[in-house]
């Protein structure tokens, strides 16, 4: 249930929710969950779907959806097959005072809106992230399941929030200007990370709101200790931006990478008994090699 907390609203009380997509049938779910959404009294909810693929493909199905679930919405086709124009492209077309993101295969819980908007206006904050709670399939793996390295939440580092994710946040369209996702890292991913990153760097105050829920299936293509890894090291390229940009030595950012590396690898073999434990040192360790490999230089993994 929703945090019904007596607050004072802005006068305009809209927020545009954000789909990018690009081939996924999934997004009809997407879009249901939204129709689902119990606000806040007075508020109301925009969706614009931006629409990745080469050919608008997915036109008909998304029109459809809107007119069968009585949702407000706008469809856009912004080709390249890059996720930062796509981004983009709902940025440029929102004119609501808020803007929402979630991921084209994920469902929304019924309170979503509410609780992000609700934690937004509690802290003054100008991005709001929630919580992705992986859903997993009945022959997923032990291991997978009781790691749970699929779930998403707000990583926090001397109080505040670090990096970001766009597959569940909410921010004030105020706060972010002219800020556009980097196109350079529209395949590879960790446009958000970087995006969320300058605005850090800016002064936005950036929170969490643990009810703030979306579900996410985690398909069996994904459910391997080498995807985990992949998508880590790419993280860690990502975050590496963030550190040069932070003017962060790049000499120390080495040595404590190579470190990093290295505790990684001895708490992976002093755990080895736990199947869990040794195969999230692991990842970690991929974590940490990616930040080597993006302040070397190295070009950003590409996973899409």
């Amino acid at each position: 249930m929703a945090d019904t907390t007596s607050l004072t609203l802005d006068l305009s009380r809209t927020v545009d929710v954000c789909v990018c997509t690009f081939r996924r049938p999934t997004i009809m779910d997407t879009l249901a969950s939204l129709a689902k959404q119990e606000l806040l009294e007075g508020w109301k909810l925009r969706v614009i779907v931006a629409d990745n693929d080469v050919t608008p493909s997915a036109r008909g199905a998304v029109e459809r959806a809107f007119s069968q679930y009585g949702l407000e919405g706008m469809y856009i086709h912004a080709p390249a097959q890059n996720i930062s124009v796509a981004r983009n492209a709902c940025l440029d077309h929102a004119t609501a005072p808020y803007a929402a993101f979630i991921d084209d295969d994920e469902t929304a819980h019924p309170a979503w809106i509410a609780n992000l908007v609700n934690r937004m206006r509690a802290t003054g904050s100008g991005v709001v992230f929630g919580r992705v709670k992986a859903l997993y399939e009945k022959d997923t793996p032990l291991w997978v399941v009781n790691g749970d390295m699929h779930s998403t939440e707000a990583f926090f580092r001397n109080g505040r929030i670090e990096g970001g994710y766009t597959c569940n946040v909410m921010l004030r369209r105020e706060t972010v200007g002219d800020l556009r996702f980097d196109p350079t890292f529209g395949r590879s991913g960790g446009e958000d990370t970087i995006f969320f990153g300058s605005l850090g760097r800016a002064g936005v105050f950036m929170a969490y709101a643990y009810n703030a829920v979306v579900d996410e299936p985690v398909v069996k293509e994904r459910v391997s200790l080498k995807w985990l890894a992949r998508r880590a090291f790419r993280s860690g390229q990502s975050f590496s931006v963030v550190l040069r940009a932070d003017g962060k030595n790049r000499a120390w950012v080495l040595l404590k990478s190579v470190v990093k590396i290295g505790f990684c690898l001895a708490a992976g073999v002093a755990t080895m008994w736990n199947a869990v434990m040794w195969r999230r040192a692991y990842v970690r360790g991929a974590f940490h090699a990616g930040v080597l490999s993006g302040i070397l230089g190295r070009a950003p993994l590409q996973l899409y």
